[in-house]
């Protein structure tokens, strides 16, 4: 069987996500109550029986080595392969690598030393549940060089502005790629190669001052490689602003969206806490709502997502909210349409509204 190992390239995703990535990376942003988002991107790699993992980190990444520790979640701390975290490192005089290839350069090894036959590179940004294994097979009846992982999308939603979007014909060759706004082939930051193609790819770009492997490496060379497409037909939630981030976490209070984004057969794992069931008193009411263990609620909490260890006080009312680690609502406070990030307390009786389409967001460590 052909062996695939994973890379999670962070290094060209930008901090987009206002006061969620003041001090934290993209990747390691709260999601669904119990999760971090790039929880997504390794589960996804682990359930398709791929046991070595790197993840590319330039940028504002110790809240990220902080939830990953050694991948024991993922059981990944083992003795051959694992999760390594790969934070810049430069330390060749000789290197002229620039932009995301500088970690592809510094860690060639990584790829050198690999026992895989091909490797799968996704980022972080886009949520979905998906088995490379049934890409890693379509890439090899194909014959692909490189097989680029998209989804045809119902809806255009303004977060996909930013994505590229994929030209298919109909024998799944990929004849475009650009940011055409009417297209509905979402290109999802992710695709296949084959390890020794990998190598040379890498080294082309090197030697001729490239600076983003994907725009120089494979679609650069649209016209010389045989670069083909792979459709997923599962869910899939972009988030790139906040905005974007918001809707895609009240969506998962929608019972089948939820359940495509966690599915009983390809679980998504996260950083295990011991931590006791939520108490709710007898003059709370809670509807409709995403609970993590360990809250505390005494108020009332309609339509919100609440993360491990918050505490709602009486008389509360939290509404189209997302309530994130150990923050505490006092007594009597109103919050409708706010995003709290880690560790905020909101004063007694105080009133925080945003709009569904622009939401309040406050900082971690706030009181307010």
């Amino acid at each position: 069987m052909d062996r695939l190992a994973g890379i999670i390239n962070l290094d060209h995703e930008q901090d987009v996500l206002d006061e969620l990535t003041y001090f934290r990376c993209g990747a390691a942003v709260p999601f669904a109550a119990r999760y971090r988002m790039i929880d997504f991107a390794i589960s996804n790699l682990t359930n398709s029986r791929i046991e070595s993992i790197a993840v590319f980190a330039r940028r504002k990444y110790r809240s990220l080595m902080d939830h990953l520790e050694q991948g024991k979640a993922w059981d990944l701390d083992r003795k051959r392969g694992g999760l390594f975290i790969l934070p810049p490192d430069w330390n060749d005089p000789t290197d002229i690598s620039r932009g995301d290839l500088q970690h592809f350069h510094n860690n060639i090894d990584f790829i050198n030393r690999t026992l895989a036959d091909y490797i799968v590179i996704c980022g972080s940004q886009n949520i979905y549940n998906i088995d490379y294994r049934d890409a890693l097979e379509a890439h090899k009846q194909s014959k692909a060089d490189v097989t680029l992982i998209y989804k045809n999308v119902e809806e255009l939603y303004p977060e996909y502005a930013r994505s590229h979007k994929l030209d298919v014909d109909e024998n799944g060759r990929v004849t475009g790629i650009h940011n055409d706004l009417q297209n509905q082939n979402v290109y999802m930051d992710a695709y296949i190669v084959e390890k020794n193609l990998l190598y040379e790819l890498i080294e082309q770009c090197i030697a001729h001052g490239c600076s983003h492997f994907f725009f120089d490496g494979i679609k650069g060379k649209l016209n010389e490689l045989n670069i083909c497409a792979y459709e997923y037909k599962g869910q899939l939630s972009l988030i790139n602003s906040i905005e974007s981030y918001y809707r895609n976490s009240t969506n998962l209070l929608n019972e089948q969206f939820h359940d495509e984004i966690f599915q009983e057969a390809s679980p998504v794992f996260t950083k295990i806490k011991d931590e006791a069931p939520s108490k709710y008193s007898l003059d709370s009411n809670v509807t409709n709502s995403l609970v993590a263990n360990g809250c505390d609620i005494e108020g009332h909490v309609e339509d919100s997502i609440l993360f491990r260890g918050v505490k709602i006080g009486k008389g509360a009312v939290v509404k189209n909210s997302i309530i994130m680690q150990r923050c505490e609502v006092e007594g009597n406070a109103v919050l409708e349409n706010v995003i709290l990030d880690k560790n905020c307390t909101i004063s007694y009786g105080r009133t925080l509204i945003g709009a569904p389409e622009k939401p309040f967001v406050v900082a971690k460590q706030k009181t307010m």
